[in-house]
């Protein structure tokens, strides 16, 4: 499956936020990202290799993460596959045993808005990352290779009815953008 999704960078996060309340509920989780690469070989190639734990009120669960390239430039949806497992711990050490080792590791704030909408099961998710100036706002669904095209085409209709604008999507991915301002920080504490 791919993750067909679009990623906005919020001028005005809580008008969107009180479209999406009239829709559902939400739920606030942090997810705690590694990710892995063994000599930049995924990276490289718009791969990626995660492992998150999501903490909530009520429960903590790890996700084992892999992503193909991208399959579409505009928006960087990605084949995913995506397993749960029981214990970080002892999946860290296949991981590394494996060869592959962490390159970056962030934590995002995350509200979740879970709902159906032009035939699709959304997921909706107000984004914060400490290292990250602004609010981000992922809208996603899962959809077979054939029909990424008219998912996508529905995401934006939700993305508009949420009032969310063309000049507010972005690909920037969280991993560049946190690796970037730690290397601002590194720099300005050498000084």
């Amino acid at each position: 499956m791919i993750e067909a999704e679009y990623k906005a960078r919020l001028s005005n996060p809580e008008a969107v936020r009180a479209k999406l309340q009239e829709r559902t509920g939400s739920e606030t989780v942090s997810y705690r990202d590694v990710y892995f690469d063994c000599d930049g070989k995924l990276g490289g190639d718009g791969r990626e290799f995660r492992l998150r734990t999501i903490s909530g009120e009520d429960e903590t669960r790890h996700l084992l993460t892999y992503k193909d390239p991208a399959v579409d430039s505009e928006t960087g949806s990605k084949p995913e596959f995506e397993t749960v497992v029981g214990e970080r711990e002892q999946t860290e050490e296949i991981i590394a045993r494996l060869g592959y080792t962490p390159v970056i590791e962030l934590t995002k704030r995350c509200e979740n808005f879970r709902f159906v909408s032009h035939g699709h099961e959304l997921l909706a998710t107000f984004v914060t990352v400490p290292e990250i100036d602004g609010t981000f706002l992922e809208l996603e669904a899962q959809a077979a290779e054939k029909n990424v095209d008219a998912v996508l085409r529905d995401l934006r209709a939700v993305l508009a009815e949420l009032g969310v604008s063309e000049e507010e999507l972005t690909t920037e991915l969280y991993t560049d953008a946190v690796a970037e301002a730690r290397k601002r920080s590194d720099s300005s504490h050498d000084r």
